[in-house]
C-alpha cells in the first residue's frame, strides 16, 4: 500500500525551567524562609566564582534562567531581557536531557569555601510528576550551602540524591566536585541552581553592585565570575538544546528523557526536531530538511511567536514513501530571526 505524505509537522511546547517562584530553601533539615531581593547595591567584594558545572556551555549544557531583578510581579534579568521568571532567585544552568544526568554529571564549588549545610535524601523526580506539595520546604531539593567568609555564600539546588560528594564542615577548593547534577526538589529536568548572596540577601553574580530593581541591556555580566566562567556564562540570545532526526512524530517527553527513536531507513517516517530555549516574543522560527539531491524534503516557518518561551519543541518531515528513501545525506537546517535578523542558527544531518 502506498503511504501517503505527512503534511509538515509541527509542535510548540511552553514549559517554565522550574515551576514560577522555587522558593531557594537553605539545604537543610529545617530551611529558613526565603531570603530577600536585594534592597541596596552590593559591595564587589566578594568571591571571584569559577564555573559551577563540569560541562561545556554550548555543547553539554546551557544556562536557562538568570536573576529576576524585577521588584514588582513583572520579570527582568539583569540585560533587561526575559530569561528569568517571577521572583526567581539564581542562575540555572541545565543540562541537554536526562540523559545526560543519568550518565553523571559534577557540580563544582564556584570559589574556596567551607560546607555549612546540606541535605540529601530527596527523590529525583519531576515536579511535574510529583507534584508541589511533595517538595514543600524543601524545593531546592537536595542541596549544599558554602560559607566563602564577609558573609558571602552560594547555595547548589536540585541535586542528585546519593551524589553528595562532601559533608558538612568540609573545606572546599574552587573547582571542586561537591555533588551530581539531579532532578530534586522544584523542578521539572536536570539543572543546577546557584545563588549567591551577602548576608543572607540575594546577590546577582553578573551585576552584584547594581542599583535595586535595575537592569542594563549592555552590561557585560562580569560580576563576580571570573574570566573563564564570565565567557561560559555569557548572555546568549537563546540557545538549541537537542537535534535529531527520528522515525515517528516524537514528543517533549521523549526528547527530555533522551529517548527518541532514531530515523532509519525502515522508520515510518523521516522527520527533523530541534528544541530551542529563551526565545522571545516575535521571534520567526524556520525548519527545513533537504534531501541528497538538493531538493527541499519539508520546510515550515511560524508565525511571530506571541510571547517568550521559556523552551520550544518544532520538527517537521514526512512519511516514508512506499519504495523507502533514497540513500545518501539529509540535511535539516534551523533558524530564528529577531527584529529581521537570525539569531540562532544549526545544521544537522543524517546518512541513510
Amino acid at each position: 500500500m502506498t503511504r501517503s505524505v505527512l503534511p509538515a509537522l509541527l509542535l510548540g511546547v511552553l514549559a517554565a525551567c522550574s515551576p514560577a517562584g522555587e522558593p531557594q530553601d537553605a539545604a537543610a533539615a529545617a530551611p529558613p524562609p526565603a531570603p530577600p531581593v536585594s534592597t541596596a547595591a552590593a559591595p564587589v567584594d566578594g568571591p571571584q566564582l569559577s564555573f559551577p558545572l563540569a560541562c561545556v556551555v554550548g555543547e553539554t549544557c546551557e544556562v536557562q534562567n538568570h536573576v529576576d531583578v524585577d521588584p514588582g510581579p513583572g520579570v527582568k534579568d539583569y540585560r533587561c531581557g526575559p530569561q528569568t521568571y517571577e521572583k526567581h532567585g539564581g542562575v540555572d544552568i541545565r543540562l541537554l536531557d536526562m540523559a545526560a544526568q543519568r550518565r553523571g554529571v559534577d557540580v563544582l564549588a564556584a570559589a574556596a569555601g567551607r560546607v555549612t549545610r546540606l541535605r540529601d535524601g530527596v527523590a529525583d523526580v519531576s515536579v511535574k510528576i510529583a507534584g508541589p506539595a511533595s517538595v514543600a520546604g524543601q524545593e531546592c531539593g537536595n542541596g549544599v550551602v558554602v560559607d566563602h567568609g564577609g558573609g558571602w555564600e552560594t547555595q547548589y539546588c536540585h541535586l542528585a540524591r546519593g551524589g553528595m560528594m562532601v559533608k558538612q564542615g568540609d573545606a572546599v577548593a574552587a573547582g571542586q566536585p561537591i555533588a551530581r547534577v539531579g532532578l530534586s526538589g522544584n523542578t521539572e529536568y536536570p539543572h543546577l541552581h546557584l545563588s549567591v548572596r551577602k548576608a543572607g540577601v540575594i546577590v546577582d553574580p553578573y551585576r552584584p553592585d547594581a542599583a535595586p530593581g535595575t537592569c542594563d541591556a549592555a552590561s557585560p555580566g562580569r560580576g563576580l565570575w571570573n574570566a573563564a566562567a564570565a565567557k561560559a556564562v555569557a548572555y546568549q540570545p537563546g540557545a538549541v538544546l537537542n537535534t535529531g532526526f527520528a522515525g515517528a512524530q516524537p514528543t517533549l517527553e521523549a526528547v527530555e528523557a533522551g529517548e527518541v527513536v532514531a530515523s532509519s531507513s525502515a522508520a515510518p517516517a523521516l522527520i527533523a526536531y530541534v528544541r530551542a530555549i529563551n526565545l522571545q516574543a516575535g521571534d520567526v522560527q524556520s525548519l527545513s530538511v533537504v534531501d541528497p539531491t538538493g531538493g527541499v524534503l519539508a520546510q515550515n516557518t511560524l508565525a511571530p511567536l506571541d510571547r517568550a518561551k521559556a523552551q520550544y519543541l518544532l520538527y517537521v518531515g514526512k512519511r516514508t514513501p512506499a519504495a523507502g528513501w533514497p540513500s545518501g545525506r539529509y540535511t535539516a537546517s534551523y533558524v530564528v530571526t529577531r527584529a529581521g535578523k537570525p539569531v540562532l542558527k544549526r545544521s544537522f544531518e543524517l546518512a541513510l
